[in-house]
C-alpha cells in the first residue's frame, strides 16, 4: 500500500507509541509517507532506530521510553514540538499476557496489562492534552482498542479485553473531557492481525476456530490498520471524535 493524506498531516510532528511492534511500524511509515515527522517511541532495547532509519522523509526521531514511568510522558511530546509543530498522538503501545483458562491468570497478569493497556492510555492522553493546550493548537488522539471490548473475549484473554474496554470507555470520556480545547479523541477497534501478539501461544486449531468466524476468512496485514489511524488523526476526520472504528473483517458488527 502506499499512503497520501495530507489532510493537516504534512509538516507536523505525530508521536507514535508501540512503534517497533507489528502494527506500529506500519502506522509510522504510513504518517511518514502523509509528510508528518515521526517521533517513534517504544521500549528501551527495542529496535525503534532501525524503524526510524527506515522511514521516507524525515526528520523522523526514535525514543526509548518505558510509559510505565509517568514522568516521561512529557517530554516525549516536547521533543515532537521541537521536530514541527505537534498534530497527533497514535498510542498502541500494550501488552497481552495470554492465558489458557481465566483460572490461570495471576494478579501479576492482571497489574501488568491494566497498568500498560489502561493506565498509561489515561495519563499519556492527559499529557498529550496538555501539550495542544500549550501551544494553543487542536489535536488528535488516536487510541487502540480492540474488538474484544464488545466481546469479552475468552479463556485468559479476558484481563486483556477488560483493559481494552477500560481504553474503549476511556476514550469517549476523554473525547467529551477535551472536546473544548479542539482535541479529538478516537479509537482503532482491530481483529485479528498478522503479529506476534495475535500468534503467540495459538494453536492451529484455535487459529482455525478464530479465522472461521472471520467473514473475510483471514487475519487482517498490519498495513490494514495503518489507513484507519491515519485517516482519525487527519483533518479529513475534523468531525469524528469520540468513535471507535471497528477494523475486524466483518467479524465484529454493531
Amino acid at each position: 500500500m502506499t499512503w497520501r493524506n495530507d489532510a493537516g498531516l504534512s509538516g507536523k510532528s505525530v508521536v507514535v507509541t508501540g512503534a517497533a511492534g507489528g502494527i506500529g511500524r506500519s502506522v509510522t511509515r504510513a504518517f511518514a509517507e502523509a509528510g508528518a515527522h515521526v517521533v517513534a517511541v517504544d521500549l528501551p532495547g527495542s529496535p525503534v532506530a532501525e524503524v526510524v532509519a527506515s522511514l521516507p522523509g524525515g526528520p523522523h526521531l526514535g525514543l526509548e521510553a518505558n510509559l510505565l514511568d509517568l514522568s516521561s510522558h512529557a517530554g516525549i511530546f516536547e521533543r515532537a514540538n521541537e521536530l514541527a509543530p505537534f498534530a497527533a498522538l497514535a498510542h498502541l503501545a500494550a501488552v497481552l499476557r495470554r492465558a489458557v483458562t481465566v483460572d490461570d491468570v495471576t494478579e501479576e497478569d492482571w497489574d501488568l496489562q491494566l497498568d500498560v493497556n489502561l493506565k498509561v492510555t489515561f495519563f499519556l492522553g492527559r499529557t498529550a492534552h496538555s501539550a495542544f493546550r500549550a501551544a494553543g493548537t487542536p489535536g488528535a488522539i488516536v487510541n487502540f482498542t480492540s474488538q474484544g471490548w464488545w466481546t469479552g473475549g475468552f479463556g485468559g484473554s479476558v484481563v486483556y479485553n477488560a483493559s481494552k474496554g477500560g481504553v474503549t470507555t476511556l476514550t469517549k470520556g476523554l473525547a467529551r473531557s477535551f472536546a473544548a480545547s479542539g482535541v479529538r479523541v478516537n479509537a482503532v477497534a482491530p481483529g485479528g492481525v498478522d503479529t506476534p501478539m495475535m500468534n503467540e501461544g495459538m494453536s492451529p486449531e484455535a487459529m482455525a476456530s478464530f479465522l472461521s468466524m472471520v467473514p473475510l476468512g483471514r487475519l487482517a496485514q498490519t498495513d490494514e490498520l495503518a489507513g484507519a489511524v491515519v485517516f482519525l488523526a487527519s483533518d479529513a476526520a475534523s468531525f469524528v471524535t469520540g468513535s471507535v472504528m471497528n477494523v475486524s473483517g466483518g467479524q465484529l458488527m454493531y
